[in-house]
């Protein structure tokens, strides 16, 4: 009993670790799990500032110059594909746009506008990346897209006391109401767009109500200059074609007051600022596990694939999908040594000869089947004679299995097998079995005298 306990023992030994290991160098190992390289893919946040021009009927004049109206712009921009060439930028932009019109020759084409702009929209840009390295110090980009724009277009028509502004060839601004006498008054303008056109009914602004909602399209280039692996800067500039003609309150099909065949646009010209906060570092340190340990792979092999280590089978190349019992030997249900995949008879006699393919045959056929093969007989042809004979054996003293232990011959052949004993050993483990150790013993030495 002790021999079959103490194999148990060195079976749980070997197995039961998650490995046999050796020590290594811990810190090589360990600079190698420390250095796991990224691919930034999350939005990229932008913040960017600049002026809009006007591009339409309503545009400053020699007279009225203009760097432009300032405008800001919020951005998210990420990766969408694997080699990092396309962008998509997600933007809201809010700004003014303005134009102050003056003619001395045409004094019905003194006009003005300013309107609050808001945008949101998409769009796609590329940045060379097929020409430049992953991190380059300046690339360029372009870009296009579609946005939705909100415009809301007021005049500057009035003074602050009311009166309103009547242009004379002279250059100078009157008051309306007084300009027939010729002794009007000379006027300033204050530049507060109180009136809003889009409802001024008069005829030279007979548009109607039409809608403050446009599509454009916007189209952009420019340059980003890294400052780090996660900002950086641009300097860029987006042409922005609407398709509205109102943006000026003065369209093609217009009263008196007609304007240009044609929709509006606007340019963009901004700098930004770009910073990657949502992103994990690029090379980002790990906790390693069982770095420093060495796993032998011997010891984890299992090279017939029956799910038996190597380590502890005792059947090793057992062909695949055969059924193997925990040594990893293939089963064989009736005990006569033809595994059971092999076996044309399934169920052959306790202590039957039997020939290679699991039939019953005499002891003289079998004998005489061994001779016919091999001449002489080889070493290991007796071996397997011998043990058979062995195995058919029995000591008179223990022909009887005790009565208090005849539970444990589960097949009810009268013998308790080297199976039933490993299966008794298991159960009594596993507190299954109402047995004490002496009596376990006593099974034991049961065994070996069979």
């Amino acid at each position: 009993m002790f021999r079959i306990f103490s194999y148990n023992i060195l079976i749980w030994v070997f197995l039961a670790p998650p490995a046999w290991v050796l020590g290594q160098d811990s810190d090589s190992l360990k600079h190698e799990a420390d250095t796991i390289v990224r691919e930034v893919y999350k939005p990229v946040l932008s913040f960017s500032y600049g002026v809009m021009n006007f591009l339409g009927d309503v545009q400053n004049s020699q007279f009225t110059t203009s760097v432009g109206t300032p405008a800001a712009k919020l951005n998210l921009a990420a990766f969408i594909d694997k080699n990092k060439y396309f962008v998509a930028n997600f933007s809201f932009t809010s700004g003014k746009l303005s134009g102050n019109s003056y003619s001395h020759s045409e004094l019905d084409r003194n006009l003005n506008f300013k309107t609050d702009l808001i945008s949101a929209g998409v769009n796609l840009e590329y940045r060379f990346g097929h020409l430049f390295s992953d991190h380059p110090l300046v690339q360029p980009y372009l870009s296009l897209g579609l946005e939705s724009v909100y415009f809301s277009p007021k005049g500057d028509l009035s003074d602050a006391s009311g009166a309103s502004y009547y242009y004379w060839s002279d250059g100078t601004i009157r008051d309306e109401a007084e300009a027939a006498s010729g002794a009007a008054g000379l006027l300033y303008r204050d530049y507060t767009y109180e009136t809003d056109l889009r409802l001024r009914e008069t005829e030279e602004f007979g548009l109607g109500d039409y809608s403050q909602w446009a599509l454009s399209v916007p189209a952009g280039a420019g340059f980003h200059f890294r400052v780090d692996k996660r900002a950086f800067l641009s300097l860029g500039v987006s042409y922005h074609y609407t398709f509205t003609d109102f943006l000026d309150n003065v369209a093609y099909e217009g009263t008196s007051i007609q304007g240009n065949k044609g929709f509006d646009s606007f340019i963009y010209t901004h700098l930004s600022f770009h910073y990657d906060l949502f992103s994990l570092p690029i090379f980002q340190r790990v906790d390693p596990l069982y770095t420093d340990i060495y796993f032998d792979p011997v010891l984890f092999d299992d090279e017939d694939g029956d799910l038996v280590l190597d380590v502890s089978d005792q059947c090793p190349g057992t062909p695949p999908q055969v059924e193997v019992d925990t040594l990893g030997c293939p089963l064989d249900g009736d005990r006569d040594g033809v595994a059971d995949y092999l076996d044309k008879e399934a169920d052959t006699a306790p202590g039957a000869w039997v020939d290679d393919e699991g039939r019953s045959v005499s002891e003289e056929e079998f004998l005489a089947a061994l001779q016919s093969r091999y001449k002489p007989m080889p070493r290991e042809e007796v071996n397997a004679y011998m043990s058979l004979i062995v195995n058919n054996y029995r000591l008179p003293s223990a022909t009887e299995i005790p009565e208090r232990y005849r539970s444990l011959d589960v097949d009810e052949d009268g013998y308790i097998s080297f199976e039933e004993l490993l299966l008794t050993i298991d159960q009594y483990f596993d507190f299954q079995l109402d047995l004490s150790l002496e009596e376990l013993r006593e099974v034991n030495e049961f065994f070996f005298s069979q």
